[in-house]
């Protein structure tokens, strides 16, 4: 069983760590970089990224401070348990003292056992009389107590299962409302990021490259990565549906706007371009022939020409062009153009990147 010490000690900290998060300002600061991207875009592309990773930070400290509140409830169920097996031996206890006081009475014959001693004819009656005396007195006092410390452990136990759930309402209210903070914020910056993608698409110009801050991947030259971190698989290469005129030519990734787009391995970017039925896309080419394109995006973090490593990140989700909602359509070709695709599951999976 954890201390439930060590929990009230690990609840402020979670709580902190998510007010910084939450009273982080919203305004973000501009990224130097040499692409086109006005400071408006950049500073709103670099706020969804941010308020993307804090959101994902709250979530796994919220689902942590959940899966704590589990953990006491189950605690506390246990101590409410524990108190109505307190309670039942209260209770035996009072029925021990019944049962004392009943015996006494009938031992003595109806009469005290103080009066049968004053009422002894000799020296040996007393002495009985004396010791039946000390024996009931001795067991009335330990039964009364027994008692007494049942029912100051009762109490006890009663005022540390309130003090828990108490604790427990508090911290969930909290938790749930830095969160709910968070994604709110969250939600209004991708919707503004996504209507300035809309008018870039429109206008069939894109606005340049919006540099943003990025992670520290680990990933060596050699390696290969999924898209994007977290996701939903949905529509698969090879499926049908009426947004297509054969057939689909990649594996859609069913993820939120503003979600930072992978380079799947390195490469060099040998196209960006806004319009069509891909909307916002980039194409990247990557040794051995093979070409990888990243369309719907909501903004591009990398201008034409440029060289990227595996898991760098080069721009971010949307729903441009011919989508029905926000997702990333990745593709794998041959060449950098439209009908050379291949399954991206695969080939993937033979990089040992398994979806």
């Amino acid at each position: 069983m954890r201390s439930y010490r060590r929990h009230r000690l690990l609840v402020p900290v979670l709580l902190c760590a998510l007010a910084v998060l939450a009273a982080r300002p919203t305004a973000a600061h501009k990224a130097p970089g040499n692409g086109t991207g006005t400071d408006a875009d950049t500073g709103l592309s670099a706020e969804v990224a941010r308020l993307y990773e804090e959101a994902a930070v709250a979530t796994q400290q919220y689902e942590a401070g959940r899966k704590e509140a589990e953990e006491q409830r189950e605690e506390a169920q246990r101590a409410e348990a524990l108190l109505d097996a307190q309670r039942r031996h209260i209770a035996a206890l009072h029925e021990d003292l019944g049962r004392i006081a009943r015996a006494q009475y009938r031992g003595s014959g109806g009469l005290p056992v103080a009066a049968h001693m004053i009422l002894a004819d000799n020296p040996d009656g007393l002495m009985r009389g004396q010791h039946a005396f000390s024996q009931a007195d001795l067991a009335v006092n330990n039964a009364i107590a027994k008692n007494q410390r049942a029912e100051a452990r009762l109490a006890a136990d009663e005022a540390r299962a309130a003090a828990q759930w108490q604790a427990l309402d508090k911290r969930n209210t909290q938790l749930a409302g830095l969160k709910a903070d968070i994604e709110r914020k969250l939600e209004t910056a991708r919707s503004e990021l996504q209507g300035q993608a809309d008018a870039a698409v429109s206008a069939g110009a894109c606005r340049g490259a919006v540099r943003l801050d990025q992670p520290e991947t680990g990933f060596t030259a050699g390696e290969w990565v999924a898209p994007v971190e977290t996701y939903e698989l949905s529509a698969s290469y090879g499926s049908g549906g009426e947004r297509w005129s054969n057939r689909h030519t990649g594996q859609d990734f069913a993820v939120p706007i503003g979600t930072p787009v992978r380079a799947v391995g390195a490469g060099r970017v040998v196209k960006v371009s806004c319009g069509g039925a891909f909307g916002m896309e980039i194409v990247l080419k990557h040794a051995g022939g093979y070409y990888t394109q990243y369309a719907h995006l909501a903004s591009l973090a990398v201008d034409q020409g440029e060289h990227v490593s595996p898991g760098q990140w080069i721009g971010q989700s949307g729903t441009t062009g011919n989508s029905t909602g926000p997702h990333l359509h990745f593709e794998v070709r041959v060449t950098p153009e439209s009908g050379s695709a291949v399954n991206p599951v695969p080939w993937l999976a033979a990089r040992g990147v398994s979806l």
